[in-house]
């Protein structure tokens, strides 16, 4: 196969990855429940952190819902994907650190993050909303996270998250 044909098989067959982006609908929805708390901020970011672990059971229960290959096995770009989202652990670390420095800021960089961590996957599903939103997420996060308190970021990352699958969904009818 052709790398845009490759490109092109990973993004139907897994649909974009949306199941990934309507798992994280969920966990910026239990991240907003967490900072709407009474819990001193150290205890909701830690709290934000343990939010990840439910990624990938999420992911496979919306995989299995609108019936996405998961797995991708065939495809070798599949790989990359998964190269693109590990990544973003290694950011991870930074927020780690402004846990400890400043951590009233740590959603902020947390979210930032997030959403630059999908610039490769526009390129991977030829996706103009993944590009749209890997620029959109971290700079609307910045400003929010300057001028309003996290749990006011936290829920526009619901919405973001929300409006995000929408669109990918339609552009994963139209292929």
């Amino acid at each position: 196969m052709e790398l845009d044909e490759l490109r092109l098989d990973c993004a139907r067959r897994q649909k974009k990855g949306l199941h990934f982006i309507c798992a994280s609908v969920i966990i910026w929805l239990l991240i907003t429940v967490i900072h709407l708390t009474g819990l001193d901020i150290q205890q909701k970011n830690i709290l934000t952190f343990c939010c990840a672990a439910v990624l990938f059971p999420l992911a496979l229960l919306f995989s299995k819902i609108l019936k996405i290959d998961f797995k991708g096995e065939g495809n070798p770009l599949t790989g990359l994907g998964i190269i693109f989202s590990v990544n973003q652990v290694l950011y991870i670390l930074i927020a780690m650190w402004v846990m400890a420095a400043v951590p009233e800021k740590m959603l902020m960089v947390y979210a930032m993050i997030f959403g630059a961590h999908l610039m490769p996957f526009s390129w991977l599903y030829k996706s103009k909303i993944y590009m749209a939103m890997s620029i959109l997420i971290p700079i609307a996060c910045l400003l929010l996270g300057l001028f309003f308190p996290p749990n006011i970021l936290a829920g526009f990352m619901v919405g973001a998250e929300a409006a995000f699958s929408l669109v990918l969904y339609l552009e994963c009818k139209k292929i």
